[in-house]
């Protein structure tokens, strides 16, 4: 690869004022950041019960010169990822390293807004600049081990190669298969776990003995 940048202008470029000036607006044009692919490369949470948090990420789509010669981007700092949340009701799925997923980048400077949280002024009057992307989840990933799966079957599978936890005010299943809630739990067939009846068995003031498999 030749250590000399070649410019983008062909020889038409200079034929008229026309051809000129269309060069110099598809060059502006050229400028300004509007979506691509990323890598993630850091991550500030880890799965946590917290704030949305911030990655860091690099383009994957090189820059190239009029002879096709590449530069490569470097790492973006910053980026808030997107999380499914409504008020305090969230699905907390962050972004793992290694992540490709897509980046958008605001037309003003966001980052008076990412620190105060609220309406504000832009920090500068940089416009469609990487260093004010968000990013909006991962594509081109592989197949995940973890996941809750809506087939079309309308079944709705849920897959954990870990402990898998309910936890509620009203029932909690935890990992060895211990169900404790308060209201009634009915077994496969309709019978109740607590109004249940047995036959065959007579009346006295003895107590039977634990249930057995």
């Amino acid at each position: 690869m030749s250590d000399t940048a070649v410019g983008q202008a062909l020889p038409t470029d200079s034929y008229s004022t026309y051809n000129a000036t269309s060069f110099m607006i598809k060059q502006l044009i050229a400028r300004i950041n509007t979506a691509t692919l990323v890598q993630v490369k850091s991550v500030t949470n880890s799965g946590g019960v917290s704030p949305v948090g911030s990655v860091d990420v690099l383009p994957l789509v090189n820059q190239v010169d009029g002879a096709g010669n590449p530069t490569e981007h470097v790492t973006v700092y910053g980026l808030p990822y997107v999380r499914i949340q409504g008020g305090t009701n969230a699905v907390i799925i962050d972004p793992k390293v290694g992540d490709i997923g897509v980046a958008v980048f605001a037309s003003r400077d966001i980052s008076t807004v990412k620190n105060a949280k609220k309406q504000s002024n832009p920090g500068s009057y940089r416009r469609f600049s990487m260093a004010d992307g968000l990013y909006v989840g991962g594509v081109l990933n592989g197949a995940p081990t973890n996941y809750v799966q809506f087939d079309n079957n309308g079944n709705i599978n849920i897959v954990s190669t870990g402990k898998l936890t309910f936890s509620s005010t009203n029932a909690t299943l935890d990992a060895s298969g211990n169900l404790t809630v308060q209201g009634d739990v009915v077994a496969t067939g309709g019978i109740s776990l607590v109004h249940h009846v047995h036959t065959g068995v007579q009346g006295g003031t003895s107590t039977t003995g634990p249930a057995t498999g």
